[in-house]
């Protein structure tokens, strides 16, 4: 008899724990589903709103440092307010492992980002998506070489299919600009880099750097490190003489420009906190189609629009 009660006893627990085990596991999907909803909307904005203002305000590099900026100040607001609501202290690495681990990280995604807003002078959103999609095959690379997934053909034929998926659904609608597309092109492998070794930092315990806020905040100034002295060297003449700022007809005018550049700033501060997200719930390879899908997504509305045409000889 007590070995029958246990017997049922273990089927019950059983049971529940299978219940409980789905539903943790539905919660999780719903998460991740909110997150990617999250994800699309913040990046398909953007992406209209720098191919909008790109092309007015022709200086990609100093936009994106200018974006970069307003990030890390945002993420330092947001941490000193948790702070002082919470009286934790926040996260702040030690020097070495700041420069080991996360200097590689925010190189290469202020390569990325930058490379891609420069495209966007020269290329249409359809070329961009197209040239954009091989990103996945390059993210598929770096993650077998630091060991980040597992070398299955399966794996290599999903990636691959996806890629020539994405190419041939924006083949049609290109305008073809060779520097636009050694640009996107660059952007691409250095997207590989970007989204493995910030998998690697985000998922890592010992570094605790899962919130997206405290990701941002240590990311940030690599990035500016690295453009500020290409934004300088290539558009620093024409910034400081430009009418759209400096040499504003008038202060309305001025803060006209000011107001449209943070706007572009926020909305890239809300899509770097939901890719960061999305990152340390899944992969960099299980991410990696979403930024291709959305751009998929807006390429045919953009394609009626004709390539934005080289502005400054010095770019």
């Amino acid at each position: 008899m007590t070995q029958r009660y246990q017997q049922l006893s273990m089927a019950e627990h059983s049971q529940h724990s299978g219940r409980a085990s789905r539903a943790n596991m539905l919660l999780e999907a719903l998460r991740t589903l909110v997150l990617i909803l999250v994800f699309y909307s913040f990046s398909i904005t953007l992406t209209f709103y720098n191919k909008k203002y790109i092309t007015l305000y022709p200086y990609p590099l100093s936009i994106t440092v200018l974006h970069l900026c307003v990030k890390f100040l945002l993420a330092w607001l947001i941490r000193q307010v948790v702070e002082q609501l919470t009286g934790c202290h926040r996260l702040e690495l030690c020097w070495a492992a700041y420069c080991r681990r996360v200097s590689p990280a925010g190189i290469a995604s202020s390569l990325d980002i930058g490379l891609s807003n420069w495209s966007f002078e020269f290329v249409t959103v359809s070329l961009y998506t197209m040239t954009k999609s091989t990103a996945v095959v390059f993210i598929l690379l770096f993650a077998i070489y630091l060991r980040l997934e597992e070398k299955r053909w399966s794996l290599v034929l999903v990636i691959l299919l996806i890629a020539v998926g994405l190419f041939l659904f924006t083949y049609k609608s290109t305008q073809f600009h060779t520097g636009g597309f050694l640009l996107v092109l660059s952007a691409s492998f250095v997207s590989g880099i970007r989204w493995t070794t910030a998998q690697v930092v985000t998922q890592r315990a010992e570094l605790g750097l899962a919130n997206p806020v405290d990701m941002i905040y240590h990311v940030q100034p690599w990035m500016v490190l690295v453009l500020l002295p290409l934004s300088v060297a290539f558009e620093g003449t024409e910034i400081a003489t430009t009418a759209n700022l400096f040499r504003a007809s008038s202060a309305t005018a001025a803060f006209g420009t000011v107001r449209i550049l943070l706007v572009g700033a926020f909305l890239a501060f809300g899509l770097e906190c939901s890719e960061y997200l999305l990152l340390s719930r899944t992969s960099s390879l299980t991410f990696s189609p979403c930024p291709c899908l959305a751009s998929s997504r807006r390429s045919a509305p953009s394609s009626w629009r004709p390539a934005s045409t080289m502005t400054s000889s010095t770019r």
